[in-house]
């Protein structure tokens, strides 16, 4: 028997619109792949560092973070990889933005709030949902929602795709009635991905082949090739910091919120409500076979499905961890640090901001230091 209201995030709601049996895996069952999905690993990262960026512009703390972060790039070579490009993206990223157009009002902040009936403005009793935002920030007279992204390659379909992004906007709604600040849209901030390869050189038997092809195709059957050796660190480096001197490496795409859009997705995220009561109520969190490589790779929890949840996979390939970990803190400095510059928006140790545009009472803290409870609406 559950206590309260459960506790749910935009990232259970999504996964259970995709897939029921995939949410029931990860939200009731609790079950975690024992390998982490690495591009979700390469984003945690990099949003790591822009949070520290954005807090302290110091970028020697940004990279010291890096190294802390990649501790075998030694002997592990997807974590060299991971440290070659998260270094470079971070020092070009300083570069490209060595000062902003907006103010930093909060980062990593998390909220939780009630969910509204939107027919009848009831709350449900059944759950709450909570989440986290890259970031606030103020340009001019007016606060965005900061959404880091990092992307294979920026194109038009990409940036059409922003539109149709219901975490966000359904965050600002959230951000809007926690912090009383009116949300005029989305600045994304987006960071490719550079495509670049460490070169590994060639084995003796790699070059001993590629000399006898060279030879073989030569008049006088002999061939002056040398064996390639691997590239320095120093050399991927300054590959990398090239790539990312070029002005496609790095995107700013401002969207504006439409009130309409808030409406809409209130009734989405109550209707997806009274379903997951349905399903758990009968017990049944059917698949959608047509996700299970929506990616193109094999869904988290395909072999779970197609074992039909055999203990020995679950033994073998999964582990349980609580659910919502991106609420939970990651790396970087105390949120208190940000509380130090802003002290017209923070907590009860400084002063706490008065909602935005009424001069009313204060509302809460804007440090992120801890969940900040919604009022009834």
């Amino acid at each position: 028997m559950m206590s309260g209201p459960m506790l749910t995030t935009y990232s259970m709601w999504s996964l259970f619109r995709n897939c029921r049996k995939a949410c029931d895996w990860r939200y009731l069952h609790e079950l975690v792949p024992l390998e982490r999905d690495h591009n979700l690993s390469f984003g945690s990262l990099i949003h790591e560092c822009l949070e520290i960026w954005h807090r302290d512009r110091e970028l020697k703390r940004v990279l010291d973070h890096i190294d802390r972060a990649c501790p075998n790039q030694a002997q592990d070579e997807r974590e060299l990889r991971d440290w070659h490009l998260a270094t470079a993206m971070m020092k070009g990223y300083a570069a490209r933005y060595p000062t902003e157009e907006f103010e930093v009002v909060a980062l990593e902040k998390t909220f939780k709030g009630k969910i509204v009936n939107p027919a009848t403005g009831a709350s449900s009793r059944s759950f709450v949902l909570a989440g986290k935002v890259d970031g606030i920030v103020q340009i001019g007279d007016e606060f965005f929602l900061l959404e880091h992204k990092t992307a294979s390659q920026i194109d038009a379909d990409y940036l059409e795709r922003l539109w149709t992004d219901f975490q966000i906007i359904l965050y600002a709604w959230y951000v809007e009635r926690t912090l009383g600040l009116r949300i005029a849209g989305i600045l994304y901030n987006i960071l490719v991905k550079a495509r670049l390869q460490q070169g590994r050189g060639e084995t003796e038997a790699e070059f001993e082949e590629r000399r006898r092809r060279l030879a073989a195709k030569s008049k006088t059957g002999k061939s002056s090739a040398k064996r390639k050796l691997p590239e320095s660190d120093e050399a991927f480096q300054e590959r990398l910091a090239a790539k990312y001197a070029e002005p496609g490496m790095f995107h700013r795409e401002t969207l504006y919120i439409s009130r309409d859009q808030f409406a809409a997705l209130q009734a989405e995220l109550w209707e997806l409500t009274q379903a997951f009561l349905d399903a758990r109520r009968r017990g049944v969190f059917y698949r959608n076979t047509a996700f299970c490589f929506h990616y193109h790779r094999p869904c988290a929890y395909f072999p779970l499905c197609r074992s039909g949840g055999s203990p020995n996979v679950i033994e073998n390939l999964y582990h349980k961890v609580p659910p919502h970990e991106e609420l939970r803190d990651g790396g970087g400095e105390p949120p208190q640090a940000n509380c130090a510059r802003r002290a017209n928006a923070c907590c009860g140790r400084h002063n706490p901001p008065r909602q935005a545009g009424t001069g009313g009472e204060p509302q809460d803290c804007l440090c992120g230091s801890h969940i900040e409870e919604a009022p009834a609406f």
